[in-house]
C-alpha cells in the first residue's frame, strides 16, 4: 500500500482515438471517482445497433472502491452510457443542474430512481476519498458545462471536459479565467484538455455570431421558418426565441428529444420565453405562416427523425410549403454527410429555401481552437500534459500543440482506451492496460451482439441467406423428403429456378455422399452440404450467401 500511495492512475475508458463515449477512470489508492459517462452512436457497418457505450468491466470489478462520478455536461457522449453504469455501481452521481435535469430524464426511462444525483455548482468543493474535486466554468455549446481540478495527494489534474473560450457567452456566463490562472499559479501537476478541433487553426467564433445570421435570415423571410438544431443547444435555443420574438413569430418547437430538453430548460430557468410566446405544434395551423418558426430536431438527416420525415412528407403534422425557409444550424457528424445532403436535396425539390452552409454563419462549434488551446496552456502551465477526447490525428496535433507552448515531449503522453497512465511528481508513463473497449447495444440487449453477430449480419446484407431444409429416416439418414431451399435476398427464385433447380441437384449430390459413406452425423452431414452448395453458387454468381442447412429427422 505504501507503493501506492506516491502516484495516480488515470484510465481512459473511452473518448481516445475516438470522438464519442467519453469515460475517465482517476485512481490513488483504494479510492477511483469516475468522469464522464458518455456513449457514442454506431457507425454504418454496425448493422442494427442502436447505441455504444464504453466496456466498464474495470469500474465494475472494483465497484467497491469507487468513490463518485463526476459529469462536465449533459451532451450525449458524456452522459449517455451513465444508465448502464449506475444499474451496476451504486455511488452518487455530480453534476450542474442543467446536467442533471438531462440525466434525470435518461434515467425514468431506464426506470432507474433519481436518489443517487446531487447538484453542485462552479466554484464547489466535493471530498471524494483522497480526491478533492474543485468545479470551474467553461463554455460550450450546452450550458452548466464545467471543468474539473481534480485535487490529489500529489498534486493537481485540471480535466476541461468539452470547452471553447467565449468571451460573448449567449448567458454572460464566460469561463472562469481567474480560477484556472490560480491552480497555474499554485501549480499543476497534469493537463487533460480537449482535442476535437486541435486541427483547426484561430479561434472558434462566439455563439453570438449564430443570433446575427438569424437576424438576417429572419428579417428577409417571407413565409414559415424551420430550424434544425441539436436539441441540447440551448443556447442556440435561445438566440431562436429571442429573434423569433423581434420579428413577431410564434414559436412550437417539433421531435422528441428537442420537446424534452426545451420543456427542462425552461423549468430550470435556462431557457427564457415570453408568456404565450410558445405554441403546441397542433396550433400552429391557426396562424399564417410568416407568424411562425418551429424549431426541430433533424439537423444530422436522422431516418426517423422530424426533419427528416417533412423532407419526404412523411411528418402527421407540418408539410413542407414552396418559401418556407429551413435552416439547418449543424454541420454534419463524419459518417452522416450523406444523409444531411439527401435531407437538404429532399428539402429543396419541395421548394423550400434551404440554409445550410457553415459558412452563411448558421453555426459555430463547441470546441477550442488552437489559439484556444494555447490560451488554456498558458494559464495552467501544467507539468504533463494528456490529450483527451479526439480521434488519433486530434490527439498528436494537441500534444504537438503543447509541445510548441514549452511542455517536455517526454512529458506528454497519448494515450489509447484502457491504458493505465501512471503519474508520480517525478514522472508520468504508461503501465499497463486494462479491458476496455465497446459495447453494443441493441434494443433491450447490452453486449449480447458483438463481432460475430455483426459478422452475420454483414454477410447477409451484402449477399441474403440460403435455407436448405432436409427430412431424413432416424435409422439410416436416408433422404426422405427435400431438398427444399428457400432463399432471402440472394436471387429473385420465380427469375433464377435453373439456378435453384442446380442447387438442389448439388445438395442431393452431397446429401448422396454422406449415404454411400455411411454418415450419420448431422453437423458433418450440414458441412458437407454448406461447403458442396457454397462453391457451386460462388462459381455460378460470385456471391457468397449465408447457408443454412436443416435436417429433420422421422
Amino acid at each position: 500500500m505504501a507503493k501506492q500511495m506516491n502516484k495516480v492512475q488515470i484510465i481512459p475508458l473511452g473518448g481516445l482515438g475516438e470522438i464519442g463515449k467519453n469515460m475517465t477512470a482517476f485512481r490513488y489508492a483504494d479510492d477511483i471517482i469516475l468522469i464522464d459517462a458518455g456513449l457514442m452512436f454506431p457507425e454504418d457497418e454496425m448493422l442494427g445497433i442502436d447505441l455504444v457505450i464504453p466496456d466498464f468491466q474495470y469500474l465494475i470489478d472494483n465497484k467497491e472502491k469507487v468513490r463518485g462520478i463526476f459529469i462536465t455536461h449533459g451532451h450525449e457522449d458524456h452522459i449517455g452510457a451513465l444508465p448502464f453504469v449506475m444499474k451496476q455501481i451504486d455511488c452518487l452521481v455530480y453534476g450542474t443542474p442543467l446536467t442533471l435535469g438531462i440525466v434525470k430524464s435518461h434515467l425514468e426511462e431506464h426506470g432507474i430512481s433519481d436518489q443517487n444525483l446531487v447538484t453542485i455548482k462552479p466554484g464547489d468543493i466535493i471530498n471524494a476519498g483522497y480526491f478533492r474535486m474543485d468545479f470551474m466554468r467553461v463554455n460550450h455549446s450546452i450550458p452548466d458545462a464545467i471543468a474539473i481540478a481534480v485535487n490529489t495527494p500529489i498534486g493537481t489534474i485540471i480535466h476541461t471536459g468539452d470547452f471553447k473560450i467565449d468571451h460573448t457567452p449567449v448567458d454572460g456566463q464566460v469561463t472562469d479565467f481567474s480560477k484556472f490562472a490560480d491552480y497555474g499559479d499554485k501549480g499543476v501537476l497534469c493537463l487533460m484538455a480537449d482535442s476535437t478541433n486541435a486541427d483547426r487553426p484561430g479561434f472558434t467564433p462566439s455563439e453570438k455570431e449564430v443570433g446575427k445570421t438569424f437576424e438576417d435570415e429572419f428579417r428577409y423571410a417571407k413565409h414559415r421558418i424551420i430550424v434544425a438544431t441539436f436539441s441540447s443547444n440551448v443556447h442556440r435555443i435561445q438566440q431562436v426565441i429571442n429573434t423569433a420574438v423581434k420579428y413577431g413569430r410564434k414559436i412550437a418547437v417539433l421531435g422528441r428529444s428537442m420537446v424534452n430538453v426545451v420543456n427542462i430548460a425552461l423549468e430550470l430557468g435556462y431557457l427564457q420565453c415570453p408568456e404565450g410566446q410558445m405554441i403546441d405544434i397542433d396550433e400552429t395551423r391557426n396562424y399564417t405562416p410568416d407568424k411562425l418558426v418551429i424549431i426541430t430536431t433533424g439537423s444530422q438527416g436522422e431516418p426517423m427523425s422530424a426533419l427528416t420525415r417533412m423532407s419526404t412528407s412523411d411528418h402527421r403534422k407540418v408539410d413542407i410549403c414552396p418559401g418556407d425557409t429551413v435552416i439547418i444550424s449543424a454541420t454534419p457528424i463524419p459518417g452522416n454527410e450523406k444523409l444531411v445532403s439527401k435531407t437538404i436535396d429532399n428539402l429543396i425539390k419541395l421548394g423550400a429555401d434551404v440554409i445550410y452552409e457553415k459558412s452563411n454563419g448558421v453555426h459555430v462549434s463547441g470546441h477550442a481552437s488552437q489559439e484556444e488551446m494555447k490560451l488554456m496552456q498558458n494559464l495552467v502551465r501544467p507539468k504533463y500534459f494528456i490529450p483527451v477526447h479526439g480521434e488519433f490525428r486530434h490527439l498528436v496535433k494537441h500534444a504537438k500543440l503543447a509541445e510548441s507552448m514549452g511542455v517536455p515531449k517526454e512529458n506528454i503522453v497519448i494515450g489509447e482506451n484502457g491504458s493505465i497512465i501512471e503519474m508520480t511528481k517525478d514522472d508520468i508513463r504508461i503501465v499497463g492496460k486494462v479491458q476496455s473497449g465497446r459495447i453494443l447495444i441493441d434494443g433491450l440487449g447490452v453486449g449480447d451482439v458483438g463481432n460475430i453477430v455483426l459478422r452475420d449480419r454483414r454477410q447477409l446484407s451484402q449477399d441474403g441467406i440460403m435455407i436448405v431444409v432436409v427430412t431424413v429416416d432416424s435409422e439410416d439418414c436416408h433422404v426422405i423428403a427435400g431438398p427444399d431451399i428457400v432463399s432471402r435476398g440472394f436471387v429473385y427464385v420465380r427469375e433464377a429456378e435453373g439456378l435453384m433447380d442446380e442447387a438442389k441437384e448439388k445438395v442431393q449430390i452431397a446429401l448422396d455422399k454422406c449415404e454411400d459413406q455411411g454418415i450419420t452425423d448431422w453437423a458433418t452431414m450440414k458441412g458437407m452440404v454448406r461447403d458442396s452448395l457454397g462453391k457451386f453458387l460462388y462459381e455460378k454468381t460470385r456471391r457468397r450467401p449465408m447457408i443454412l442447412p436443416i435436417i429433420m429427422e422421422v
